[in-house]
């Protein structure tokens, strides 16, 4: 089965919760974003890193807008699943922008990245990453992915979410970028079942095809 989750930010104890617990192999968990296990690079992070590499089960994210893109990028990326990830360790990836994944005959389209309301009271290099937003070759290899296959998915996973959606379900902070208006195009243009996103800390379903998702795993049916 395939499941997801939303932000992490790092704790550890959300492993410990029941329905993580009851994952097996060839289960697969995806984190939409902020995962926070490659934040400071200290030994006391790296046990942890090397104990969710260890999960019996696949643990799969996309970043968030507060991750240390640093470390990421310290890993290689290589082709997984369809699409592109960079392997952390044993059962753990994270999965590049605009990937189209084949994961138990579903399709997944997975896009990480989003604008911190704070960037101005963080540092540089320190706690925030101009590449928090997307590149424009990111934006390209996502078009691409989605032609590949037919403008058609089963689900979209997603650390932000459509203008539309933001401004529908009343969650919008701030003003839009333009990485709302580029997934309020892949939403007219796709065909998908149900759009998932985290960042905003809820666990809701507005519709049959939009949720908002934090601390609930979530089947993909």
């Amino acid at each position: 089965m395939i499941y997801v989750t939303g932000d992490l930010h790092g704790d550890i104890e959300r492993f410990a919760d029941k329905a993580v617990k009851k994952l097996k192999k060839g289960d697969t968990l995806i984190v939409l974003g902020d995962f926070g296990f490659l934040w400071s690079g200290d030994k006391a992070e790296q046990k942890r890193l090397k104990w969710l590499t260890k999960r019996r089960y696949r643990i799969l994210f996309i970043d968030g807008c507060h991750e240390n893109f640093d470390l990421l990028r310290d890993y290689p990326v290589e082709d997984f699943m369809g699409g592109r990830a960079r392997h952390i360790g044993g059962n753990l990836y994270y999965i590049q922008r605009g990937s189209v994944l084949e994961i138990e005959g579903k399709k997944l389209l997975c896009f990480g990245g989003a604008e911190s309301w704070d960037k101005e009271d963080r540092e540089e290099g320190v706690n925030w990453w101009r590449a928090e937003l997307p590149t424009s070759d990111e934006l390209e290899y996502c078009v691409e992915s989605l032609q590949a296959a037919g403008s058609e998915v089963d689900y979209i996973l997603t650390h932000d979410a459509p203008l539309q959606i933001l401004e529908f379900t009343q969650l919008m902070r701030g003003q839009p970028n333009w990485l709302h208006n580029f997934f309020d195009q892949i939403m007219k243009a796709t065909q998908y079942k149900k759009w998932l996103f985290g960042r905003y800390h809820k666990d809701l379903n507005f519709s049959p095809k939009v949720q908002a998702v934090f601390l609930k795993v979530v089947p993909l049916e």
